[in-house]
């Protein structure tokens, strides 16, 4: 039996999280999911300004800071840290921790083959929409595959005492241990996908311990200590989702089922680069507390085709801000939302979409909202998109002179002008498997 924990849902997650995690009790494998589809780009952006960026820059510190307690307790690190630069992260982590081995997966990032790919045939179809690439081919800003976790397992048979790669299945992460140790075959469907549904439960975090859970999630212990997950897997497939004993949190049943519901599309077939796993076969049984075991998951063959990440320029956005206070808070907002649309309107601004929030009274759920009392405050928020960066430059002008010239008891608009950003657009598309080739590299 192997014990792999998951210190990271996200770029952003809790940095004490992994130390926690390692302090906490015995450990062998450590996982850190840091990618987003949007973080890609953003990290694109990052190594075209900057050659040596474009990874998260969170980790080599983190490392640096845990590199003593991953060696005195043989502790393998396995994270998808190295975003769209997966050596140089390495590098920054051999510099502040040069006691630790380090080996990178590279091979997930296409964007410089893109032309070559697709006059070879692959159309990088919108996923969603059946769309052509070809219309936004010129915008587009990063381009990676996501890569599964046998690439992850060759790099751990390196000896590494941390693998580093870009864009793999977040699931992969933790299905690569179980590869490596339990040496299981590239066709052995079912463990394939106990060891993906074991993941799957982990790669969010806290989000299989009782965080962000709906199920009597004011009996929740001690959310300011909750406890990571933590996968026992055996070989045999079986697995159990637990936590280290004394943190906060819980691990049931419920939890467990509303991270398997979590981004999963059709249960039957949960599509991963490793294989194809039927969620409605998954057993969840109590294996003591804070103990739930999974057995009896079925799985098929993986898919001819990669899913590929990309992303592209959608124009620009910004959104201004005011709260007003009762009297008559959301009759304040509402007409402060007229004053502004009108005044665009006589200055012949036109933008793609503009759209206006009431915070306290119908942001969330919009019509479906509850009606409800007179509330003592309202933040309304209006936000504009077009291609045209000047009519938003122009529109962040508007709202803040509301704040004399409009409905009494304006606040909240300390920062000023908002700020103009760029949207970054998502564009899921698949790819031939044969023109991926993953390769592990050991940076000294």
């Amino acid at each position: 039996m192997i014990r792999i924990a998951n210190g990271q849902g996200f770029w952003g997650d809790w940095l004490e999280a992994p130390v926690r995690l390692i302090e906490g009790g015995p450990l062998d494998y450590l996982t850190l999911d840091y990618l987003a589809e949007v973080t890609m780009s953003i990290l694109q952006k990052q190594r075209k300004a900057d050659p040596t960026l474009g990874y998260a820059r969170d980790f080599p510190p983190l490392m640096a800071r845990i590199a003593r307690r991953v060696l005195d307790q043989n502790i393998r690190v396995l994270a998808n840290a190295g975003g769209v630069n997966p050596i140089a992260c390495a590098r920054e982590v051999r510099r502040l921790a040069p006691h630790l081995q380090v080996s990178v997966v590279l091979g997930d990032e296409i964007l410089a083959r893109m032309d070559e790919l697709i006059a070879g045939g692959n159309e990088f179809r919108n996923m969603d929409t059946g769309e052509s690439i070809s219309c936004i081919r010129d915008r587009v800003q990063s381009a990676n595959v996501y890569i599964g976790a046998f690439p992850l397992a060759e790099a751990l048979a390196t000896g590494a005492n941390v693998v580093i790669t870009g864009r793999c299945a977040d699931a992969a992460l933790a299905l690569a241990p179980m590869l490596h140790e339990f040496q299981w075959k590239p066709d052995d469907w079912n463990r394939l996908a106990s060891g993906i549904v074991a993941g799957h439960i982990i790669e969010c975090g806290t989000q299989a311990t009782g965080g962000n859970c709906t199920f009597d999630w004011q009996s929740t212990p001690d959310f300011a200590h909750i406890g990571y997950p933590i996968i026992e897997a055996n070989p045999s497939g079986e697995t159990v989702i637990t936590k280290h004993p004394g943190t906060g949190g819980r691990v049931t049943q419920a939890t467990v089922k509303e991270q398997l519901l979590y981004e999963i599309g059709d249960p039957r077939s949960y599509v991963t680069p490793d294989v194809v796993a039927d969620f409605t076969t998954i057993e969840l049984s109590d294996n003591g507390p804070d103990h739930v075991r999974i057995s009896n998951v079925v799985g098929r063959p993986r898919p001819e085709k990669l899913k590929a990440s990309i992303s592209y320029h959608y124009g620009w956005k910004t959104v201004g801000t005011l709260v007003y206070s009762a009297p008559d808070a959301l009759a304040k907002a509402q007409a402060a939302d007229k004053m502004v649309r009108q005044r665009l309107h006589d200055l012949n601004l036109n933008f793609d979409k503009i759209h206006t929030e009431f915070f306290g009274i119908n942001a969330c759920h919009a019509h479906l909202a509850p009606q409800v009392p007179e509330p003592a405050e309202v933040q309304v928020r209006i936000g504009v998109r077009s291609t045209e960066k000047a009519s938003l430059e122009r529109f962040t002008r508007e709202v803040i002179p509301l704040v004399l010239n409009g409905p009494p008891t304006a606040t909240g608009y300390g920062e000023g002008r908002p700020q103009v950003r760029e949207i970054v657009a998502y564009w899921p598309a698949l790819v031939s498997r044969d023109v991926v080739s993953t390769r592990v590299e050991v940076v000294q």
